[in-house]
């Protein structure tokens, strides 16, 4: 397949197959993304792979954030139930977290390049057959989660990927053009 066709068929897998995804496979994926742009090659990535058992640590941080928020505490407890049981219903999380430089400019480039190695990613597994989800979930800033898969201090969790063998593909859903969102300067200014 070629490259634009992967990029434009790459969907949000929500729904997987009940099999475990090799660390192996992981492994070599990440291994190809990291050769993302990166200004200064500060390369300010880590990678904490959630699988098995492990995932009731999420799971579990999910639950009890949902659990926290406002509201009738009855609805609290469904939505804590829903957020672990959907979450144990994911084979593997890949927890994306970067260091966060004290300096702005510097955090702003390694954010990008680490956003680079996310988008590096979803290629590379859709065209290994894997399916995955971009998911920032508000959990990812509360203590129990942040313990539970071991953010470190100065770290922050850019995004929390969900991998797994798809169960379903969803269908494409539309994009504004780009050059409905293309702005061109051409020519010196006020000519």
């Amino acid at each position: 397949m070629e490259l634009a066709e992967r990029i434009r068929t790459r969907r949000s897998v929500q729904v997987y197959e009940d099999r475990p995804v090799p660390l192996e496979l992981v492994e070599e994926l990440l291994d190809c993304a990291v050769w993302a742009p990166n200004h200064h090659l500060t390369q300010p990535w880590r990678f904490i792979l959630v699988r098995g058992e492990g995932r009731r640590r999420i799971a579990e941080a999910r639950r009890q954030f949902a659990e926290s928020e406002a509201g009738d505490p009855e609805r609290r407890k469904q939505r804590g139930e829903q957020a672990y049981t959907i979450t144990m219903g994911v084979p593997a999380f890949l927890v994306v977290v970067m260091a966060e430089d004290p300096q702005p400019t510097i955090r702003d480039e390694d954010l990008v390049a680490t956003s680079c190695v996310i988008q590096n990613f979803l290629l590379l597994a859709e065209e290994r057959g894997l399916g995955v989800a971009v998911k920032s979930y508000a959990a990812t800033c509360y203590p129990p989660f942040r313990d539970g898969v071991g953010i470190r201090p100065g770290e922050r969790v850019v995004v929390t990927l969900q991998l797994g063998y798809p169960g379903r593909q969803p269908s494409a859903r539309p994009r504004i053009p780009a050059r409905e969102r293309l702005t061109v300067l051409d020519g010196a200014p006020g000519a």
